[in-house]
C-alpha cells in the first residue's frame, strides 16, 4: 500500500502516482499508470529507476555503506567466509553451524564438472580472451543438467544455484590453464572453496604444492568482497535475460558477457594497465599532474567510484588483505607494486584527490593482489564473475520466485515518421 501520493501536471492534467517507502533509502514513485495517459518516462542508464523491488542489497553511496541482508560488508569480511556469505544472499540469513556444514559440503560435491565440458575448450584458441570461453562455457552448462531446468521448481533452482556456484571456480580454473597449455586439474574434496580454486590454478599433475593460508584467505576476501553490488548492470542483465524465462546458465552466461564490459568488470584490469602506462616510479609525479589537468585524457584508474561519493567499505578490508600478502610474499619491493603504493599514499594526502573523493577502490587493491599473486590481468575479470556469481544467481532467485514480468523497457523514438516507399 502506498505510503503517500505524488502529482505531476501535464497540459493543465493532474496526474496522481502512489509512492512507496522501502526499509531505508529514497522512496520511489509507481509511474506505472503513466503509459496509459499516453506519456513514458526519459532515464537514460535507468539511474533514477527502480526497476524492481529486493532484499538483497542495500547501498548508500554518500555515507560509503554497503548492506548484504541488513549486514554491513566489514563484519561479513572480518567475520564470514564467502560461502557463508553465499548462503545469506541465497535463503535471507547466515548459516547456524549444522547449515554451515550441510551447505559446505553440498558445493564441495559440485565442483567437478561433466568430463565432456573439457571438449568444448578445444574449439577456442589458446589465446583466446579468458572471458570468451568463460561466457560460452558457461552457457553450455545446460546442455549438461538437464535435470534442474524447470525454473519454476523451487527444487530446480536451488540445485542450479548450487551448481553454479561450485562450477565457477572449476571453470575460471580451466580457462586459465588451457590458455597456458597445461592439464586441467580436477578439484579436491578436502580443500576449501578458495583453497580449490587456488589449487586448480596454480598446481599441476607433476607436482601439487600446499596452498598458502594467507593466500587463500585473501582469495576468499575477494570473492566476498564482489559477492553482490545491488542492481548493478551485469546484475540487470541477469535479471532481465532472467524475465523471459530463459534457464539459469544462459542468464549468468548474459551476466558474464555484461560484466566482461570495461566499464564494469574491467576496472582492476584497468589499474594493471594504467601502472604499465606510467611506466616507472619517477614518472608518477608527471602523470599525477596529468590526472588533474581536466583537458589530458589520462585518468588514474581504481580511484573514486560512481556508486560511492566517500570512501568505498570494500576498499579498507581489500586493503588491509593486500597489505597482508605483500608481507607475506615479500613484494614490497616490487617496481609496479611500489608505484601503485605510491598512488595510494598520494590519492589519500593530495588536497586535489581528497577533496574530490578519489579514494583508491576495491578494484585498485584487488588488482595489485592478483597482480601479486601472478594471474595474468586478462583473468581478473573471470575471477570478478567467480565471485559475483551468487549475488547474480541470488537475484535471479528472488525475482523468478516474486511477481515476474518480462522486462521491456520504452524509448525516446527520433526516427523518421511513417513515409511511403516510391
Amino acid at each position: 500500500m502506498a505510503d503517500k501520493k505524488a502529482q505531476l501536471t501535464i497540459d493543465g492534467k493532474t496526474l496522481e502516482f502512489p509512492v512507496y517507502s522501502g526499509t531505508v533509502g529514497p522512496d520511489v514513485i509507481d509511474v506505472r499508470s503513466l503509459t496509459a495517459e499516453g506519456y513514458f518516462t526519459y532515464d537514460p542508464g535507468f539511474v533514477s529507476t527502480a526497476a524492481c523491488e529486493s532484499a538483497i542489497t542495500y547501498i548508500d553511496g554518500g555515507k560509503g555503506v554497503l548492506l548484504h541482508r541488513g549486514y554491513p560488508i566489514e563484519q561479513l569480511a572480518e567475520k564470514a567466509s564467502f560461502l557463508e556469505t553465499c548462503h545469506l544472499l541465497l535463503f535471507g540469513e547466515l548459516p547456524t553451524a549444522e547449515e554451515k556444514a550441510k551447505f559446505e559440503d553440498t558445493i564441495t560435491h559440485h565442483t567437478m564438472v561433466h568430463d565432456q565440458l573439457s571438449d568444448f575448450f578445444h574449439g577456442f584458441r589458446r589465446d583466446s580472451h579468458p572471458m570468451a570461453i568463460m561466457c560460452g562455457v558457461v552457457g553450455a552448462l545446460s546442455a549438461f543438467y538437464h535435470d534442474s531446468l524447470d525454473i519454476n521448481d523451487p527444487r530446480h533452482r536451488e540445485v542450479s544455484a548450487y551448481r553454479l556456484i561450485a562450477k565457477m571456480p572449476t571453470i575460471a580454473a580451466m580457462v586459465y590453464k588451457y590458455s597456458i597449455g597445461q592439464p586441467f586439474m580436477y578439484p579436491k574434496n578436502e580443500l576449501g572453496y578458495s583453497e580449490n580454486f587456488l589449487h586448480m590454478m596454480f598446481n599441476t599433475p607433476c607436482e601439487e604444492k600446499p596452498i598458502n593460508p594467507v593466500i587463500a584467505r585473501a582469495m576468499d576476501k575477494i570473492f566476498l568482497l564482489h559477492a553482490d553490488h545491488e542492481q548493478n548492470a551485469s546484475t540487470s542483465t541477469v535479471r532481465l535475460a532472467g524475465s523471459t524465462g530463459a534457464n539459469p546458465f544462459a542468464c549468468i552466461a548474459a551476466g558474464i558477457a555484461a560484466l566482461w564490459g570495461p566499464a564494469h568488470g574491467g576496472a582492476n584490469e584497468a589499474v594493471l594497465k594504467m601502472l604499465d602506462e606510467i611506466g616507472s616510479y619517477d614518472k608518477i609525479p608527471e602523470f599525477i599532474d596529468k590526472a588533474k589537468d581536466k583537458d589530458d585524457p589520462f585518468r588514474l584508474m581504481g580511484f573514486g567510484h560512481r556508486v560511492y561519493k566517500s570512501y568505498d567499505p570494500r576498499a579498507v578490508e581489500m586493503k588491509k588483505c593486500c597489505d597482508e600478502v605483500l608481507a607475506e610474499l615479500g613484494l614490497e619491493d616490487d617496481p609496479q607494486l611500489k608505484m601503485a603504493m605510491e598512488l595510494e599514499k598520494i590519492a589519500l594526502e593530495d588536497e586535489y584527490f581528497v577533496k574530490r573523493n578519489l579514494y583508491p577502490n576495491v578494484d585498485f587493491y584487488s588488482g595489485i593482489i592478483l597482480k601479486a599473486l601472478g594471474i595474468p590481468t586478462e583473468m581478473f575479470t573471470v575471477i570478478f564473475a567467480t565471485g559475483r556469481t551468487p549475488g547474480w544467481i541470488a537475484h535471479w532467485h528472488e525475482m523468478i520466485g516474486g511477481n515476474n514480468r518480462i522486462g521491456r523497457p520504452r524509448q525516446l523514438y527520433t526516427g523518421e515518421k511513417a513515409r511511403d516507399l516510391k
